[in-house]
């Protein structure tokens, strides 16, 4: 029946003779005065007459009806855009019922059908769409009352507040919910860094003990209490069919600061450690900076995005993986 390429449909007449290029615009079919033509097989005055006729009786009002749109054809060697003068579809109808209409009857059915699956398509997207933002306001509430949580549980230094306030800033703009419907999906990232380490429980556990001794923390700090951090670690590479459940690098960083801040693998300094794990995973996968030379989460923020992980309830944890992702993929 038709292809559509940018708004344009191709109708063919019931002989297959005829191919006509039919602009869809303004919930609407266009035509020239050329495509009636020879839509209807008739001459250049006779379709003009009735053009001018059903204007000057008032049946139609040109100002509705006649739009210039610009059209792209070739001329010689040269591709030559000028704009044309276009019909909808009452002033096709109304010319082909006095010069053709059994052509005109056709030529609207077609025409009603296009426009209904059109219309459906359009109110299928809008529905989609409109789904989407209210899980999308649903998941800011969250935050937010994550974040109002810590606040009124926790004794936030200045620096941890700002960090807060960064990532509400940070998240709120991934949403956007005031631009184009195109540009504020907060979804995880399909395309992401190509990983060039991966951790392994041996390396990670050596640079717990060596935070320990850098940092002088003693006692219980970075001590494990089962194998559930040896589980997380695993976790991140996952497969399933032979491919990764979290196939770009930023995901698997995302799912092992979550994994670790939520596990309680260590008697003592899991979120500290959860935190350094991440920083230097994002390192050794050199995503840790961003081309400005910052770092993609700066420290305050860190510290208030592991608080927030740690007092979020399990349900919303793809929740918290996506505001990880984004944070990190969008500098």
């Amino acid at each position: 029946m038709e292809s559509q390429q940018d708004q344009i449909l191709i109708y063919k007449t019931e002989t297959g003779q005829t191919q006509i290029d039919v602009r869809l615009e303004e919930e609407t079919v266009w035509l020239t005065q050329a495509q009636m033509i020879a839509l209807f097989e008739s001459s250049k005055a006779n379709i003009s007459e009735h053009i001018k006729h059903i204007f000057s009786s008032g049946e139609l009002d040109d100002n509705s009806t006649v739009r210039k749109f610009r059209t792209v054809q070739r001329e010689g060697k040269r591709e030559v855009a000028r704009d044309r003068m276009h019909y909808n579809l009452d002033v096709v109808i109304s010319v082909g019922y006095r010069v053709n209409s059994k052509r005109g009857i056709l030529f609207r059915q077609w025409a009603n059908k296009v426009l209904k699956e059109f219309l459906l398509q359009g109110y299928s997207i809008n529905e989609k769409i409109l789904r989407e933002k209210t899980r999308q306001l649903d998941e800011l509430k969250n935050v937010v009352r994550l974040q109002e949580k810590v606040i009124s549980e926790h004794d936030l230094n200045t620096d941890e507040s700002v960090g807060l306030i960064k990532i509400i800033a940070q998240y709120s703009r991934a949403l956007d919910l005031l631009d184009d419907y195109d540009h504020q999906r907060l979804e995880v990232p399909e395309e992401g860094s190509r990983e060039v380490f991966q951790i392994t429980y041996n390396e990670a556990r050596k640079a717990i003990d060596e935070l320990g001794r850098q940092t002088k923390f003693e006692g219980l700090f970075g001590r494990e209490k089962d194998d559930s951090f040896k589980g997380s670690l695993e976790n991140i590479y996952q497969t399933f069919g032979g491919e990764d459940l979290y196939p770009t690098t930023e995901e698997k960083a995302a799912h092992l600061l979550y994994f670790v801040v939520k596990n309680h693998s260590f008697s003592d300094g899991n979120k500290r450690i959860a935190a350094f794990l991440f920083v230097w995973f994002l390192d050794r996968n050199q995503i840790l900076y961003t081309q400005t030379g910052n770092k993609v989460i700066p420290d305050n923020a860190l510290v208030a995005l592991t608080l927030l992980i740690a007092e979020s309830h399990p349900g919303d944890k793809e929740m918290m993986i996506k505001v990880i992702v984004n944070l990190i993929s969008r500098h």
